[in-house]
């Protein structure tokens, strides 16, 4: 048995083998390390500079919205295939929010009023989350750019590749349907 650590989120997968994401927060496997190895980052940050700060509490903002407008659109759909999507999406958010608590240090933020429901039909939804995922996407990239902080950099690259990939999930669905 095989014990890796994300450098993301820094949660630990035990398996045979190392997974092609981080089960918990969907890192790409290139930031899953083997746990002897691991190094917690956050601990390095003293200070942030303003604007990483500012894009650090708005990404927490973002992420806690999205955690329970995916609850909510899970709930609400009919359909199993799209329960587990919305399910899964549901996680990553709150493991994001997480990871970005960790860094700003500070507690969670509720969502803001109507951001975290979800529409009774699931084409909607769906349409939602794209547009959701792809606002974030591009959001994450540009604050990867402005990061100051070799950590905030990694993390806002790690949640963009992330985000894409719920992206091309949604396109994919809204495809079938």
């Amino acid at each position: 048995m095989n014990f890796y650590r994300c450098l993301i989120c820094c949660d630990v997968y035990m398996g045979q083998e190392k997974p092609s994401n981080c089960p918990y927060c969907g890192a790409k496997d290139r930031y899953l390390v083997n746990a002897s190895e691991w190094v917690d980052e956050n601990s390095g940050i003293n200070t942030l500079s303003e604007l990483s700060k500012r894009n650090l509490e708005e990404a927490l903002q973002l992420e806690i919205n999205n955690t329970p407008f995916y609850r909510d659109a899970m709930s609400k759909s009919r359909d199993i295939e799209l329960q587990s999507v919305f399910k899964y999406l549901s996680k990553i958010e709150a493991e994001h929010a997480s990871t970005i608590r960790k860094i700003l240090k500070c507690e969670l933020p509720i969502p803001e009023k109507g951001r975290e429901v979800a529409k009774d039909n699931d084409i909607e939804n769906l349409k939602a989350a794209h547009i959701r995922e792809k606002a974030a996407a591009a959001f994450y990239k540009k604050a990867a750019v402005d990061a100051a902080e070799p950590r905030v950099k990694k993390v806002f690259t790690a949640l963009s590749e992330i985000e894409s990939d719920h992206v091309t999930l949604e396109e994919k669905l809204l495809k079938e349907r």
